[in-house]
């Protein structure tokens, strides 16, 4: 039996994905370990997966801007580096497989010192800033978007794609509608602001909310502490801090999507044809890959783009209505376009990967 390590954290989208691998890794007979943070929203997510052990390690933030906890965070990179070391000598894997995020770099590069190959995944178009410290410590890069591979180095990069969690698939709409008290008759609006939340997002849906139930019904998934029990009840609309394991049927009810524009999410509503009004990040809070993701999306003509900047109620709920009355022309792109298989390609690389030092 071979041993993988599984690591990644910090946002959903760095936990999602190895998620959706831990199944066919199972059915291959792999024995999973997972290296994340003691805090992180990994341990949430992996901790809910039977039989994978989860080990915590010390992570640092690498923060491009001046801040008084830059002085503090190399001193936890390098105990997250000397935990890693320990750990994959008592683990023993024969590859490690990181999705980014800040926990993962220390597991990389111990994993190297240790002679243990390494595949990264990168979701985004630009790599971020995790992974591009980890990409000289690893033996193979999966990238999620083809603009990527020109970014990287030659020879060392692959275009897979996005892997889709399976149960994503299995989605009821019906039981969807009923974890909302929903009918059947009205279209159903999800909107979403990523596994954090979106503050923006959020007062701008509410500001025009009595207007869009005059035609929607409204799943609304906000992010931790940012309910409003003032909205509690209201027909029509159903708010959740964080969706687990019903995310797959309040998906299957959705006719339309309102979200950032992280990899993950994006790809999985391409994967489930549900037509998008992306959202992106700001330069102003991010370093840009959002909005790339969702010009490439534009492109291939999977998605409306409304910037931050000119987000208001007005702007939200006009884009909304023409993404509802254009839908058969996205849905039409959706069906034909060539996701898939992302999973099973990258697996493949692991296994190739697997005991090359």
């Amino acid at each position: 039996m071979k041993t993988i390590v599984l690591t990644g954290g910090g946002t959903a989208g760095h936990v999602m994905p190895n998620a959706a691998l831990i199944p066919k890794l199972r059915a291959e007979g792999w024995n999973i370990h997972y290296i994340g943070s003691a805090d992180g929203i990994e341990r949430e997510i992996i901790g809910a997966i039977p039989d994978v052990p989860y080990h915590a390690v010390s992570a640092g933030k690498l923060r491009r801007y001046a801040d008084i906890r830059n002085l503090r965070d190399p001193f936890r990179v390098l105990a997250g580096l000397a935990q890693s070391w320990r750990l994959l000598g008592q683990i023993r894997p024969d590859v490690i497989f990181s999705k980014g995020g800040y926990v993962s770099v220390p597991v990389v590069v111990a994993g190297r010192l240790r002679g243990i190959p390494s595949v990264i995944h990168e979701s985004d178009i630009t790599p971020g800033l995790a992974n591009r410290l980890a990409m000289p410590f690893a033996k193979h890069i999966c990238v999620t978007f083809p603009e990527t591979l020109a970014r990287l180095p030659e020879g060392k990069a692959t275009l897979v794609g996005s892997p889709i969690r399976e149960e994503l698939f299995s989605g009821s709409a019906e039981r969807g509608r009923a974890l909302c008290g929903f009918s059947a008759e009205r279209p159903v609006l999800l909107v979403m602001g990523g596994s954090l939340g979106s503050q923006t997002i959020n007062r701008a849906l509410r500001e025009c909310l009595d207007e869009l139930l005059r035609q929607f019904q409204v799943i609304h998934i906000c992010g931790k502490a940012n309910l409003d029990p003032r909205l509690d009840g209201l027909p029509g609309y159903r708010q959740f801090e964080f969706v687990g394991g019903d995310l797959a049927h309040l998906m299957a009810a959705a006719d339309l999507a309102v979200s950032r524009a992280g990899a993950n999410a994006i790809f999985e509503f391409l994967a489930l044809r549900i037509p998008m009004l992306l959202i992106p990040l700001s330069l102003k809070a991010s370093r840009g890959d959002q909005i790339l993701n969702a010009e490439s999306f534009r492109r291939s003509g999977y998605s409306r783009v409304l910037s931050e900047e000119e987000l208001s109620k007005e702007t939200l709920l006009r884009e909304i209505l023409r993404l509802y009355g254009e839908r058969s022309v996205y849905l039409d792109r959706m069906k034909a376009s060539p996701v898939g298989g992302a999973a099973d390609r990258i697996l493949e690389l692991i296994r190739g990967t697997a005991g090359k030092k």
